[in-house]
């Protein structure tokens, strides 16, 4: 493409199709909206139930909304998810793997396999098999946007909960590793690192004037994420406009990597 060739249609996601693992709550909802802001029709598999909200503003945008109730960690699942959006649009464009989850214990010696394997279930293995499953599809129609969410603690280690680290650590891997294996089909695997966003996860550290104060502290913007922040690198990642990023983890977190 010659410079004078570029648009801005490269960002639109017009007629494509999306699966956002977890996709209808904390960041995932934002994720899922802003593919959907952008012409994305929008599956969502979750074990949470399906939230008229995140369907209103999905729907709200002239775009198809479904949910899946699924567990997909569970044998089988990962294909039904891929399976249901192949036979409900006919193809699958856009793989968004956000689903995960933290357990925090806070003393390690209470840390231990069962903690370790819920984790690593849902956080790592179970983004793997959306991705082994996406890929015949994707593969065969010479192209596909694969967006895995990694965290800050993909680059550091992180007290309270090893496994969030060590999966979130792994997902990166998992980006660089299905890179090399899938670029040369056009499909492009790319990461999102959030930083501090104002979640029901962190609730809690926001209330705490102290610890507020020390993750403020550490972020040149002075501020707390809001989740539409997001959204930008979400379109940017999942349209044409990124097709030679491949491999990269981009980090949305107001500098904080950066202190």
């Amino acid at each position: 493409m010659e410079i004078s060739d570029f648009n801005m249609s490269l960002f639109s996601l017009s007629g494509k199709n999306a699966i956002v693992t977890g996709g209808n709550g904390g960041l995932g909802q934002a994720f899922s909206t802003a593919l959907a802001k952008a012409g994305a029709n929008i599956l969502v598999p979750s074990l949470m139930d399906d939230d008229d909200k995140t369907r209103k503003l999905i729907e709200d945008c002239g775009v198809e909304y479904h949910f899946l109730a699924s567990d997909i960690t569970a044998d089988g699942q990962c294909k039904r998810v891929v399976d249901t959006c192949v036979e409900r649009w006919g193809r699958v464009d856009i793989l968004i793997n956000c689903a995960g989850i933290n357990i925090c214990e806070d003393d390690v010696r209470q840390f231990g396999r069962k903690e370790w394997d819920a984790m690593t279930s849902v956080n790592l293995t179970a983004a793997f098999e959306m991705i082994h499953e996406v890929c015949p599809h994707m593969m065969d129609q010479r192209g596909g946007k694969i967006i895995n969410i990694a965290s800050l603690y993909s680059f550091f280690g992180g007290k309270l909960s090893p496994a969030y680290a060590a999966t979130k650590h792994g997902i990166v891997g998992l980006t660089k590793a299905m890179c090399d294996e899938l670029a040369a089909f056009n499909i492009q695997v790319n990461a999102i690192a959030p930083g501090y966003f104002k979640t029901p996860l962190t609730e809690g550290t926001r209330n705490n004037e102290q610890q507020s104060a020390e993750v403020l502290s550490r972020i040149p913007a002075n501020r707390w994420g809001e989740n539409a922040a997001l959204m930008g690198a979400t379109i940017f990642l999942a349209s044409a406009a990124s097709d030679y990023v491949n491999g990269s983890v981009l980090s949305v977190d107001g500098g904080y990597l950066a202190h």
